[in-house]
C-alpha cells in the first residue's frame, strides 16, 4: 500500500470536482472552516485515485463526497454531518441528525447523490481554487 501523506491535524474532504452540487458544496465548507481544519481532494485527482484504489475503494466516483478523519473514511451522510459538526455558526447543529439511524439517512443521501448531476448539472472542468485558497487543496 503506498502511503499518503496528509496535512497534519487536517480533515480531507474527497469530492466530485465534475459535481456542481459538490462544487457549491467545498465552496460552502471554505467560507465556514474559520479554524481552517479541512483539506479537499477531487476524486478524479491523483491523490484520491491512489488512496481509494489502496483502501479497495476504486469506484470512488460513484460517492458524491467523502470524508477522511483521524485514519478513517466516512461516506455518505456520516460523511456529511461529519463535515458539518466542524463549521462555524448554527451548521454545526445539523450534526443533531446523526441520531437518525443510516439505514434511513443513507436513502436520502443515496437518491440526492444519484440525480446530483439531473439537478446541478456537471462541470466540464474540476473546480480550480482561488489562488489564496490553493494551499486547501490537495493533487
Amino acid at each position: 500500500m503506498n502511503e499518503v501523506r496528509f496535512p497534519e491535524k487536517k480533515l480531507v474532504v474527497f469530492f466530485d470536482g465534475e459535481c456542481n452540487l459538490c462544487n457549491r458544496s467545498v465552496q460552502f465548507i471554505i467560507k465556514r472552516d474559520r479554524k481552517d481544519c479541512f483539506s479537499f481532494a477531487s476524486l478524479q485527482g491523483e491523490t484520491a485515485k491512489g488512496m481509494l484504489a489502496d483502501l479497495g475503494l476504486s469506484n470512488g466516483t460513484n460517492q458524491s463526497i467523502i470524508l477522511w478523519e483521524n485514519g478513517r473514511l466516512y461516506r455518505q451522510s456520516d460523511a456529511a454531518l461529519r463535515i458539518v459538526k466542524r463549521l462555524n455558526g448554527f451548521w454545526s447543529l445539523l450534526y443533531g441528525f446523526i441520531i437518525i439511524p443510516a439505514f434511513i439517512r443513507n436513502p436520502i443521501y443515496n437518491y440526492i447523490a444519484r440525480n446530483r448531476y439531473k439537478w446541478f448539472g456537471k462541470a466540464d472542468h474540476c473546480l480550480i481554487p482561488a489562488p489564496e485558497l490553493k494551499h486547501k487543496f490537495l493533487p
